[in-house]
């Protein structure tokens, strides 16, 4: 067994929506394909991923340094002991080959979606949903198969107005979900905060929305939005200020008694042991949002939930960052607290396909083999280019 093609190709986010920092209107996603040699129903067995969403495609780190590493590597370079699995673990040491350590970011991302692709390919070997391979790989154990969701909307809209945010939000109840979250940052905090009242008039208590402002604030601003937010008991106050300064993250968590969420922009296990050290995270409180997608995939996302849980917190606190197929299945097969969702934006990635039930505020994966990436209508066309 080996393989055989790997192919990756740019795909343009749709919609002309930002947050407090940046507009999506020009961002791209790498989509990887990885082709075996191994025949089902006359067609090769094909793993398909990609890098995430908010990084932009990494076409040239793919193409010109891991791609060739990798399908220059020997058949036992790839596969695990059985010769039936390819070893996401190897995938990633061959990509990474003469790469020094740190500078995380955009090679983070790169190699992530080949390493996540390996995951929807060996579930498809064994033809069961990637939840499943990911379970038995990590030894969970699967008390549920339905984990919690919340609707990440909420962003600047050309135009928008309060009305707008609270007609989206109510089109999210419809749909089944019980929270949402919204962007701050890109306007006064006096026109935030009608946005936030606007908002929760819609979800009653408070903690049914949380905030984001996408690292945008300086120390004093932070503190002063917090003081606007204490009262309202929110779900979460996420990444108010740069995703790298520690000492901020610990100096807003002494005076905000709410839960804060942060973790998004960091990309690998050693970022996540600092910020656990020197960020004044808490335990049972506060929420991690790390992403396997933009962390060099499972592989290092898994041992991020490993130190989390070595210092205290519980894989409960892992809410990971991008509302997609690929983190359903990870949320449910590592068992961790519950994912976002991107209901009608950032297509044809975000959101879920209608054999993904949304009630309740909780959502269950499909029983397609892999992440069951093919069931996304958006998505089936660029996943269809890919495996000509």
């Amino acid at each position: 067994m080996r393989i055989k093609k790997i192919k990756e190709t740019q795909v343009n986010l749709s919609g002309s929506i930002s947050n407090a920092v940046v507009s999506f209107d020009e961002h791209t996603v790498s989509l990887v394909a990885v082709e075996t040699d191994v025949l089902r129903n006359g067609k090769p067995v094909i793993g398909y991923a990609f890098n995430s969403i908010g990084r932009f495609a990494q076409s040239g780190i793919l193409k010109s340094r891991m791609i060739p590493r990798i399908l220059s590597a020997p058949p036992e370079a790839v596969l695990d002991v059985s010769d039936q699995q390819f070893d996401p673990a190897k995938i990633i040491d061959c990509a990474m080959q003469n790469e020094k350590p740190g500078g995380h970011g955009d090679r983070a991302s790169a190699a992530a979606a080949l390493e996540l692709a390996i995951w929807d390919l060996n579930a498809k070997l064994q033809d069961e949903p990637a939840y499943i391979t990911i379970a038995r790989a990590f030894n969970r154990t699967l008390k549920s198969e339905s984990v919690p969701v919340y609707a990440a909307g909420g962003y600047y809209y050309p135009g928008e107005a309060a009305q707008a945010l609270s007609e989206e939000f109510k089109e999210y109840l419809d749909i089944g979900f019980t929270a949402c979250k919204m962007k701050i940052g890109g306007v006064s905090m006096a026109e935030d905060m009608l946005r936030v009242e606007a908002a929760l008039n819609v979800l009653g208590e408070g903690k049914n929305l949380a905030v984001d402002a996408n690292g945008r604030f300086s120390l004093a601003t932070a503190k002063a939005y917090a003081v606007e937010l204490e009262s309202l008991n929110l779900r979460w106050y996420e990444e108010f200020g740069d995703p790298l300064d520690f000492a901020l993250n610990a100096e807003l968590t002494k005076l905000y008694s709410g839960s804060i969420a942060t973790g998004e922009n960091l990309f690998s296990m050693q970022d996540a042991a600092n910020l656990i050290q020197y960020g004044g995270m808490r335990p049972g409180l506060d929420i991690f949002q790390m992403d396997a997608g933009l962390s060099y995939g499972l592989t290092e996302y898994s041992k991020i939930i490993e130190v989390l849980e070595s210092k205290g917190h519980e894989r409960g606190q892992a809410y990971p960052h991008g509302g997609h197929l690929i983190n359903l299945q990870i949320v449910t097969g590592l068992e961790l607290g519950g994912c976002e969702a991107y209901p009608g934006v950032f297509q044809p990635f975000g959101g879920y396909p209608p054999q993904c039930k949304i009630s309740n505020g909780k959502v269950s994966p499909s029983d397609a083999p892999g992440f069951g990436l093919e069931q996304k209508e958006e998505l089936a066309p660029h996943l269809a280019a890919l495996a000509d």
